[in-house]
């Protein structure tokens, strides 16, 4: 048997990490700005959090959602705390699809509608609900035609409201900071309507924070730049800094029936260890207010240099939009200088490194990002 062959993959082998490096196997040092596609928050191999797994790994691995966990219980403490949604429920699973289709789900059960409002450039996930809702047709299988989408264009409220006012959608989902669009902000004022236009209309309003949230834009979620709360906030990738879990923040508002939504691995014991060690890590180290401080300083050190199209982007999620392909230049960053970033459609960096990065190791990006764009 050989691999299905979904990715175009670098020919480079990971085997270590520390912080915000990683080692290839044959021994050479990268400054890991990508964060494997913002999946590593608190940094590679933190011995907290290598400590904290191996110990629960020693007592219990895994057992089913039909007993009691006290560490789902510690870890929706913990987390209601530090994100600010401590009168909200969690819901946890395993993947950012699986906490975008649970959350559909449980829109349309709450209010008996079926259509969804999403935004241009969007992405949510690649399985049923979510690949629909994603604005990449090319990702939709025949079988994925039966939910009725309409997209709009993001920031466009006038055409959000002419929806809506319709009253027949289920629920509008939108991302914190859309990602693989090219790191595209929702405005404040925006939000805000849109907070507004969703409760007028009964229309449930999901937050999708699975790449922008978890302290990467420098607050915990990315929405609470304009001091609204969603009804439903749907998280993943640094929840676990890489062990696979997700989650989804639910309001009081939601009626909780057994049977409707379910899950065989979701909230294990090993990654609710995971995800309560990365939360001490971020409350311990400061690693929100590190993102918000770091990332203000990579912005205004790319303001600097010539050549840039547009630098977008909040904390330690930065778009670098050029007016030309940047494949060779990303490549050179990788192979002759050792380091790994993003990039999103042809012309955008994508910068998701972990959020412990120092103002050292975005001084060495910022100098060999130079080298490389001046070539």
């Amino acid at each position: 048997m050989k691999l299905f062959d979904v990715y175009p993959l670098f020919d480079i082998e990971i085997v270590k990490g520390n912080a915000c490096h990683v080692y290839d196997a044959q021994g050479d040092e990268y400054l890991d700005m990508y964060g494997g596609h913002a999946v590593i928050s608190v940094g590679h191999s933190h011995p907290y959090y290598v400590n904290k797994i191996s110990e629960q790994l020693n007592k219990l691995g895994f057992y089913s959602n039909s007993v009691i966990n006290n560490l789902q219980v510690e870890l929706a403490k913990k987390l209601g705390e530090q994100c600010g949604y401590d009168d909200y429920a969690l819901f946890l699973i395993n993947a950012g699809a699986e906490a975008n289709e649970n959350a559909l789900k449980l829109a349309s059960f709450h209010n008996g509608r079926k259509k969804v409002l999403s935004f241009n450039n969007a992405f949510h996930g690649r399985t049923s609900a979510a690949v629909k809702v994603t604005d990449i047709p090319k990702y939709c299988a025949p079988i994925n035609d039966g939910l009725e989408v309409v997209f709009v264009p993001l920031n466009d409220i006038e055409a959000v409201r002419k929806e809506l006012r319709k009253k027949d959608f289920s629920s509008v989902i939108i991302e914190g900071i859309q990602g693989i669009g090219g790191i595209k902000i929702p405005e404040d004022t925006f939000l805000k309507e849109l907070r507004e236009i969703c409760t007028e209309t009964e229309t449930v309003l999901i937050l999708d924070e699975i790449q922008s949230g978890y302290g990467r834009s420098g607050k915990f979620f990315a929405h609470q730049y304009a001091d609204i709360k969603a009804d439903m906030i749907t998280v993943a990738k640094g929840i676990g800094n890489g062990f696979p879990m997700a989650a989804v923040l639910i309001s009081p508002e939601f009626e909780a029936i057994h049977g409707q939504i379910g899950t065989t691995f979701g909230g294990n014991h090993l990654a609710c260890v995971a995800a309560i060690a990365v939360l001490d890590i971020m409350k311990t180290e400061n690693l929100v207010a590190n993102a918000y401080n770091v990332g203000e300083y990579i912005k205004l050190e790319l303001a600097k240099i010539a050549g840039i199209k547009e630098i977008r982007g909040r904390g330690l999620m930065i778009g670098i939009e050029f007016d030309k392909p940047i494949k060779t230049m990303r490549s050179k960053l990788l192979f002759e200088h050792k380091i790994f970033t993003g990039s999103t459609g042809t012309s955008v960096f994508r910068l998701l490194p972990p959020l412990c990065l120092s103002i050292n190791e975005a001084d060495l990006f910022l100098e060999k990002f130079k080298l490389v764009i001046n070539e």
